[in-house]
């Protein structure tokens, strides 16, 4: 099985902060690599699945828990008023169980609004926002989400 989210996984002490922002056993947090949308956040089992179905329960529980903390965090961080989230997992190469917890700034055009706020997502990847400025997001998210450490 060739699963992006999988190969990251697996090697989660080596990922740099964008792909780490926070964590559990159950859940991984990560900025999105091809957005131009700033705190666009990718929230992965630390299990291969495919299917909300295939949930336990604690991964579950833990799923409601992680978006509301997610969300929280953006709008202290960005100053977003309300958060989306999203999850398809049908694009090719992305199978992979993911939820897009992505901020909905004051701002957006209409035309961006709702489903359209996929407009944010570029291809190529090296189109939207640059590593460093996604590892300087992930140092406030991580200070938002665990302030102990911070």
């Amino acid at each position: 099985m060739d699963c992006y989210v999988c190969r990251n996984n697996d090697q989660f002490d080596q990922l740099p902060p964008r792909e780490r922002i926070a964590a559990d056993s159950h859940w991984r947090v990560a900025h999105a690599f091809n957005t131009t949308l700033p705190g666009w956040l990718i929230l992965v089992p630390r299990r291969h699945v495919t299917t909300i179905a295939e949930l336990t329960d604690d991964e579950a529980a833990a799923l409601g828990t992680w978006q509301v903390r997610l969300s929280r965090a953006l709008h202290e961080t960005t100053g977003c008023v309300k958060t989306y989230v999203i999850q398809f997992a049908e694009q090719e190469g992305f199978g992979h169980v993911h939820f897009h917890v992505v901020p909905r700034m004051p701002d957006i055009p209409n035309d961006h609004r709702g489903p359209a706020v996929f407009g944010y997502l570029t291809r190529p990847p090296e189109q939207g926002i640059n590593e460093q400025h996604r590892d300087v997001l992930a140092a406030a998210l991580q200070a938002r989400l665990n302030p102990a450490r911070a």
